[in-house]
């Protein structure tokens, strides 16, 4: 918890100037002493934030804010957690509560400013009311910053320069060094992140040695590259998608190799296609890979960031700056990237950075600016719910890029999954604090909140919510009963939703009772905090859910009728996946969009370079992962398990070998 001074901000400041600057708190207060605006003292009040109750505390003389201690420590590191100084400065010197959001950490920003109102009226006696502030305006990507050459304290060289240590950043890094360059690494956090664990390929040597078994996860590339074609409308560099299909099999069998040198990891295919008996609407596709420690690796408390890091600092080729900041692209005359201006966080200072070979880029999406959300995806603002986890990305190498030349994609896109829940009362929005839901991916019967079904309930994440954002709220309810053991495991799920044992018995991501214990079981329970509401009855259910009973229980019986026939004859959900409502105690839950990620960037191409409007690549700047384009567009195919995070690594790895040696 940090504290700023009053004096800092009101040396020689009026005392009548307070009441003047808090327009929303008028007149004098008959609760202040002596006719002034306040009564003395402190105030502390708290309001939910993103992942935490943000505490805020307030010392008033009769006239004047004194003093703003805030605690944000519980918000996300790297975001909603740096802000509480800036806030602290911004209230004292506005004398207000009503102050601008940060940009970037507006959840956190609109907890501080109700904590802040409601120390405020403690202190005041009068309401206080906020006015909804703007976060879309109509220039998101501003100008590249003017920085001094007086200003740029340190200055660096280096082969290759990697912007940002996170799934595509270390597959990078890694190889660069593996081909004998000198790697310098840029990040912003305190420590790297670790990788998405689902890695999607095609014809790894574990998917080929599953054939003879199991031949139906044999996979037609052909087939693949149209499903992802028609997953985007079209809107993709079909390409580059087939860089992917043909390339990452063999950064599979690399990473596998790597892994299991140590001792400490295996990988696994995690092998299921679904019930073949009755197919469903999409196809799904066995190419999710997975590390899972060994008995040592369990002892030796490994991370993947750990195995890399010892991988990197073995072939003695990589220097590491971590709390540092990418602040702008450099170019020679001819638009070439020479290398960066960087900003060390911890001090302020610039740091110039010269690269010989290339810069790659791996700095992720933009899911946590508000403002480039609000103007290129409000459709995903409506239909998400703020939970602690996920991206925390703010769209700055993408600016970046775009400042140097290149070219945006032309629709925008994000990785969303139906595994947020809200309470009752609450529906979706991206103001709306909900709670991680990793069961609201089983294909249940679904409701909105008229009480009606309203699609097929089985199919990509996606579709589910796309079909949510055309109802009321853009929510929805989740319903079962008490045999949702049995029928979660009928459902022959594929993929990181899956609850049970892959059918070549590779291991779920999360275990049914495991789910089930969290959503069920101790005070922080989805059914304890009144997310999950359980019933002996559908009537009182509706109630509970506040939905309207009368149209919620003619939606179940007709919804049992059609499981009971077999056959869905009004949304045409797969026989296997019909499962009746009828066993008391009923479950339900208002559910929405968890947004991991934008998947939308700038266009490259098939040699991982950046390129502009007109197809020209920008010399020297390569990049990978979330802050490219050209993949993904509309929808994210999640039947392809893994595959956001198999093109990460796969371009990750084809971007530093072309850097380095010209040719992958």
């Amino acid at each position: 918890m940090k504290h700023i001074s009053r004096r800092d901000f009101l040396k020689g400041a009026l005392a009548g100037t307070a009441a003047a600057a808090l327009g929303t708190v008028t007149g004098t207060s008959a609760f202040a002493e002596d006719n002034g605006v306040y009564k003395p003292g402190t105030y502390s009040a708290t309001a939910k934030g993103i992942g935490s109750d943000v505490k805020v505390t307030m010392t008033f003389d009769a006239n004047s804010i004194t003093d703003v201690e805030i605690d944000v420590s519980g918000e996300t590191k790297g975001i909603g957690a740096e802000i509480g100084e800036q806030m602290q400065d911004a209230i004292l010197s506005a004398q207000s509560a009503d102050v601008d959001a940060v940009s970037g950490a507006t959840v956190t920003s609109d907890a501080i400013r109700q904590a802040a109102a409601a120390c405020i009226e403690q202190a005041s006696g009068e309401a206080v009311t906020l006015t909804e502030k703007s976060e879309a305006p109509s220039d998101w990507l501003g100008e590249a910053p003017e920085i001094a050459e007086a200003d740029i304290k340190e200055e660096l060289e280096t082969e290759v320069l990697v912007v940002g240590c996170g799934t595509g950043g270390w597959i990078a890094t890694m190889t660069a060094a593996e081909e004998g360059a000198r790697v310098l690494v840029i990040e912003k956090r305190e420590t790297p992140t670790g990788i998405r664990e689902d890695i999607g390929s095609i014809d790894s040597k574990l998917q080929q040695a599953s054939f003879e078994e199991y031949p139906e996860f044999r996979i037609d590339k052909t087939e693949a590259l149209q499903d992802i074609v028609r997953y985007a409308g079209g809107y993709v560099d079909s390409d580059l998608i087939k860089v992917w299909i043909n390339h990452s099999g063999e950064l599979v069998d690399w990473l596998t190799d790597l892994m299991e040198s140590t001792g400490d990891w295996y990988m696994s295919l995690e092998g299921g296609v679904g019930d073949l008996e009755h197919p469903e609407r999409d196809k799904a596709y066995a190419t999710g890979h997975s590390p899972h420690k060994t008995e040592q690796g369990v002892k030796n408390e490994v991370t993947t960031s750990s195995t890399f890091r010892d991988f990197c600092d073995a072939t003695g080729n990589v220097e590491w700056r971590f709390q540092t900041a990418l602040a702008k692209l450099e170019q020679d005359a001819e638009g070439r990237v020479t290398g960066v201006i960087a900003q060390d966080l911890t001090d302020g200072k610039y740091i110039r950075i010269q690269t010989s070979k290339g810069v790659i880029m791996a700095t992720g999406g933009y899911a946590t600016n508000t403002e480039m959300m609000l103007a290129l995806q409000p459709m995903t603002m409506k239909m998400k719910a703020n939970v602690p986890i996920g991206s925390t990305d703010d769209g700055s190498g993408i600016k970046a890029m775009l400042w140097a030349g290149a070219e945006l994609d032309p629709t925008h896109a994000s990785m969303m999954f139906n595994r947020c829940s809200v309470l009752p009362t609450e529906t979706a929005g991206y103001k709306t604090n909900g709670k991680w839901y990793w069961f609201g991916e089983q294909p249940f019967l679904k409701v909105n909140l008229k009480g009606k079904r309203f699609c097929n309930e089985s199919g990509p994440y996606e579709f589910m919510l796309h079909s949510m954002y055309m109802q009321p709220e853009h929510t929805y309810c989740d319903i079962f009963d008490a045999n949702n053991k049995q029928y979660c495991e009928q459902f022959d799920e594929v993929g990181c939703c899956r609850l049970f044992a892959f059918p070549n018995g590779a291991e779920s991501n999360m275990p049914y009772d495991y789910v089930w214990g969290q959503m069920t079981e101790g005070e922080n329970s989805h059914l304890e905090l009144g997310y999950l509401q359980k019933a002996d009855t559908l009537e009182e259910l509706a109630e509970k859910l506040n939905i309207p009973a009368e149209e919620f229980v003619k939606s179940v019986e007709r919804y049992n009728e059609l499981c009971a026939k077999g056959v869905d004859e009004d949304y045409g959900k797969s026989a296997h996946r019909m499962t009746p409502v009828d066993t008391a105690p009923f479950y339900g839950i208002r559910t929405c969009a968890w947004h991991l990620t934008t998947l939308n960037g700038c266009r490259i191409n098939t040699d991982m370079q950046v390129i502009r409007e007109d197809g020209t690549p920008i010399e020297g700047l390569y990049a990978t992962g979330d802050c490219t384009g050209g993949f993904f567009s509309q929808t994210y195919p999640n039947l392809f398990t893994g595959l956001a995070c198999g093109r990460t690594m796969t371009f990750g790895r084809r971007a530093a070998k072309i850097a380095v040696n010209g040719k992958a």
